[in-house]
């Protein structure tokens, strides 16, 4: 395939837009994907904490986010509504186990997606920022087959 033929093929559109069914199950999928990736972000952020300094605490969690108080307190009464959290005012807040498994699979994506990329050679501090968004992104089929390439990549050195 010449240079041509592949600029020819990335100008068109990435979807069918004839396809109004795939286009609509695509951007509602995208849709549920930033819906959760906030809530993801923090109940790893939480788990961190936990295993760091047995607590996590909203003035931390704050900090660390770069947020507010307040924006940090709406975020951890959605994630007590949704049965994810526990915490009670002014104490520490805690997962609850279902919380838990939710920190451990994003964490587990997080590990998938930016073990691939280092093994694409993207240096560790970039790979790091790419591997926190595009973690929440993936479907699971796309990230078997990211650990498969990252077992054949690793192992072909």
């Amino acid at each position: 395939m010449t240079n041509g033929a592949k600029r020819e093929e990335r100008e068109g559109p990435v979807i069918d837009l004839g396809d109004i069914g795939r286009r609509a199950a695509l951007f509602e999928r995208i849709r549920r994907d930033h819906a959760t990736e906030l809530a993801e972000d923090y109940l790893e952020l939480i788990a961190d904490l936990i295993a760091t300094g047995g607590e996590a605490r909203l003035v931390d969690l704050a900090s660390l986010l770069g947020v507010s108080r307040p924006t940090v307190n709406a975020m951890i009464g959605r994630l007590q509504k949704d049965g994810l959290v526990e915490s009670k005012p002014y104490r520490a807040i805690f997962l609850t186990d279902k919380g838990k498994a939710v920190a451990e699979h994003s964490r587990e994506r997080h590990h998938i997606v930016l073990a691939f990329l280092q093994a694409l050679g993207v240096p560790a501090d970039v790979a790091e920022a790419d591997a926190e968004g595009l973690e929440h992104h993936v479907s699971d089929q796309t990230l078997a087959a990211l650990a498969a390439a990252t077992e054949r990549l690793n192992t072909s050195d």
